[in-house]
């Protein structure tokens, strides 16, 4: 009975804040009113009438569990033995002064360069079938190639899925907003993003056109070919694969 009554003052309370307030204010207002009771007991009378005041969390994102065609098999087991072996994929993205650049990667985990990678302004289906078509038309895998990504659209679309099947890829997508399933991939965008902004200086106040060039330049010129990297025994991931396909 004291639990109704309660509910009944919480709602008078809630509403007269304009369903702004959470459970520590409408606390408050009861105590002005004379009514000293818990903060938590509070919470919970609100939780079961379903009374959310504002707040700056963000909620949590849920997927669709059956979204993916297929099942985590990297189980965040970044390593290979060969290039063309394991492939991570991912999309990251570049506030410039026109606009949103998105640019879409393959990298190799045993070479640890980029395989292939597409720019564009969308986050499209295109924009990751066409770094995959780079990868494959470049590497020209041999052998098993598994392909690890996470639940995006783009990646879990039945266009992508044809064309790793055409090529006999095995799929791999991690659980849904964990991003530790895709480190590999997460922490090259973070050396990427960190490098350009230390050599060319904030891509926000360059255009989507000046970027495009930058970040071809970088790929193609720097990262891949001249920047040594010491968990390959400080030699170029272009060296690292040249290795691995003489092997």
């Amino acid at each position: 009975l004291e639990d109704a009554w309660l509910a009944n003052e919480v709602f008078d309370i809630h509403v007269a804040s304009r369903c702004t307030y959470g459970s520590p204010r409408v606390a408050g207002q009861l105590r002005n009113r004379g009514h000293r009771h818990s903060r938590k007991r509070v919470a919970r009378i609100m939780a079961e009438c379903g009374l959310v005041g504002v707040h700056g969390r963000r909620k949590w994102r849920r997927g669709k569990r059956d979204t993916a065609p297929a099942g985590d098999l990297l189980e965040r087991d970044f390593t290979a033995e060969r290039s063309n072996q394991r492939w991570v994929a991912d999309i990251t993205e570049f506030r410039c002064l026109d606009g949103k650049l998105f640019l879409a990667g393959i990298k190799d985990l045993c070479d640890q360069g980029l395989a292939g990678w597409s720019m564009g302004e969308r986050q499209t289906t295109d924009l990751v079938v066409n770094a995959l078509v780079m990868a494959l038309a470049r590497r020209e895998p041999e052998g098993d190639l598994l392909h690890h990504a996470d639940h995006g659209s783009q990646y879990t679309s039945l266009e992508f899925s044809n064309r790793l099947h055409d090529w006999n890829v095995s799929a791999s997508y991690g659980t849904v907003g964990d991003c530790f399933d895709n480190a590999a991939m997460e922490s090259t965008w973070a050396v990427i993003k960190r490098e350009i902004r230390h050599i060319w200086g904030p891509w926000e106040q360059l255009t989507r056109s000046q970027l495009r060039t930058i970040l071809f330049e970088y790929i193609e010129v720097f990262y891949n070919r001249q920047r040594h990297q010491a968990r390959l025994g400080h030699h170029t991931p272009a060296e690292t694969y040249a290795a691995s396909r003489a092997a």
